[in-house]
C-alpha cells in the first residue's frame, strides 16, 4: 500500500521536483505552497507523514507544525529548511518536529529520513499490550505512550517517548549514541550532530525532580545510561 505524504513548500521549482520525485518513489503525494493549507489538508486527510518547509506565507512549518502537536496529531514532521544555525534547528525540533533536513538537499536524503521516521511509526503501532516498564523511578507504558516518574505524568514528544522507552529498557546499560541514532531515528547523524544531546536536554528537564538524582547520565565520549540509583 503506497504512503501518503503531505508536501508544504512555498518555492514551485522545490514542490514540484520533490512531488515529482516522491511519485516516482511510489508515495501519493498532496503538494500544497503555504502553512493554511497544509494544517486544513493536514486535519482533512491524515497523510502518514508531513514533509515541511520551515519558511512559508501564511503560516511557516513551525506554526504549522506547533499546531498540529497542540491538537494531539501525532504525524511525524520532516522539516525542510534552509537555516543552518544550531538553534534554527533545535526550533524545529523543539515545535514537535521528528527530524530535518536541510537545503540544498541531495533527495536520496530526504528518502532515507522519510523511510527512518516511518518504520518508528510503524514500530509503534505494531507494539503489543504488555506491562509497564519500572526503572530509576519511572513507569512508562509503551502501547498507551504514556510515562510518568513518582506519580507524575510526563508530557513527552514522539521522540521525547521513544528515547526515555529505549532507556529504560536497558536501565543500568550504556547506550553508545551510535545505537541510540539507530534505534531512535533509523541511522546515525554522525560524529558531529547535536540531535540526541538535544533531546536528552529535553528530557532531563521533564524528569527533573527537586530532591531526586537525574536518572539519565552521561558516560563521556560514549552515550547515555539510565541509572537505578
Amino acid at each position: 500500500m503506497s504512503r501518503t505524504v503531505l508536501l508544504a513548500e512555498d518555492d514551485r521549482a522545490i514542490r514540484h521536483a520533490l512531488e515529482r520525485a516522491l511519485t516516482l518513489e511510489g508515495y501519493e503525494v498532496t503538494a500544497v505552497a503555504d502553512g493554511v493549507e497544509a494544517l486544513a489538508e493536514a486535519r482533512r486527510a491524515r497523510p502518514d507523514v508531513l514533509l515541511l518547509d520551515v519558511m512559508m506565507p501564511g503560516a511557516d512549518g513551525l506554526e504549522v507544525c506547533r499546531t498540529l502537536r497542540a491538537e494531539g496529531d501525532g504525524t511525524p514532521i520532516l522539516m525542510l529548511t534552509a537555516l543552518v544555525e544550531t538553534a534554527d534547528r533545535i526550533a524545529g525540533l523543539d515545535a514537535g518536529a521528528d527530524d530535518y533536513v536541510v537545503k540544498p538537499f541531495d533527495v536520496e536524503e530526504v528518502f532515507a529520513r522519510l523511510r527512518a521516521l516511518l518504520r518508528r511509526t510503524e514500530r509503534a503501532a505494531e507494539a503489543e499490550g504488555g506491562p509497564y516498564l519500572e526503572a530509576a523511578g519511572l513507569r512508562v507504558d509503551p502501547r498507551a505512550r504514556r510515562a510518568w516518574r513518582s506519580g507524575r505524568e510526563l508530557e513527552l514528544t514522539r521522540t521525547e517517548f521513544e528515547l526515555l522507552e529505549l532507556l529504560v529498557r536497558h536501565a543500568g546499560t550504556v547506550l553508545d549514541h551510535a545505537t541510540v541514532y539507530e534505534r531512535i531515528w533509523g541511522y546515525d547523524f554522525g560524529p558531529g550532530s547535536k540531535n540526541l544531546a538535544v533531546y536528552v536536554g529535553y528530557l532531563r528537564r521533564k524528569l527533573d525532580q527537586p530532591g531526586a538524582p537525574q536518572p539519565i547520565q552521561t558516560v563521556r565520549g560514549v552515550g547515555y545510561v539510565l541509572r537505578e540509583d
